[in-house]
């Protein structure tokens, strides 16, 4: 493999990535997105996002943006769930449960104590027949055409549009609920951005 075709290669995948974030605005079912901003934004208790793989990784990096924007989130471990941690959830509260077919096992376990527990459920999947899409409260389905790898199997893609979603979520959150740039300097004191809000720079 060349250098040519190694940066060649960089650019499919952006390219890739561009088209499917592109897509998204005709493939999310916009009253979908609705509900899912006016539940987030009325919750009482805690926003609990869980899932598996790079969806666990999509999911730690959505609930800390909740945070940021004063919306209290915590990563629900599926694995830790089962034995334990599942007291974390609360009657109120509400699980962002992530699985790209629906049908992820460790997903699936943690079902039924959240919905005893009166748990709102939004499910974030490509699988409308899947258990987390029948199980569910709310379904935001989230599907793209292709992740960028030669085999269509990484799960790439399909990550970052999860991740997009839930971002537009947010920041549609800070607008519906009049989040203020002096909340977002309190809760955010340090780094490049604490240092920009505390000088008042934009």
């Amino acid at each position: 493999m060349t250098d040519q075709e190694i940066w060649k290669k960089a650019i499919d995948v952006w390219e890739t990535g561009a088209k499917e974030l592109n897509r998204l605005k005709s493939t999310v079912d916009s009253a979908a997105f609705q509900t899912c901003v006016k539940v987030l934004a009325s919750c009482k208790g805690r926003i609990l996002t869980a899932g598996v793989g790079t969806s666990a990784a999509a999911a730690r990096k959505i609930a800390h943006t909740l945070c940021c924007v004063e919306r209290p989130a915590h990563f629900l471990s599926p694995g830790d769930a089962v034995h334990g941690e599942l007291g974390l959830a609360q009657k109120g509260d509400v699980g962002i449960l992530i699985s790209k077919g629906g049908n992820t096992r460790e997903i699936v376990n943690i079902l039924p104590t959240l919905k005893t527990k009166e748990v709102y459920i939004i499910g974030v999947t490509e699988n409308e027949q899947s258990v987390l899409a029948r199980q569910s409260d709310l379904l935001l389905k989230i599907k793209i055409e292709r992740e960028a790898d030669a085999f269509n199997m990484l799960a790439t893609t399909s990550t970052l549009a999860v991740i997009a979603v839930f971002d537009a979520v947010c920041i549609a959150l800070m607008e519906y609920t009049g989040f203020t740039r002096e909340q977002f300097a309190l809760i955010h004191p340090g780094g490049a951005v604490g240092e920009r809000l505390l000088k008042g720079e934009k």
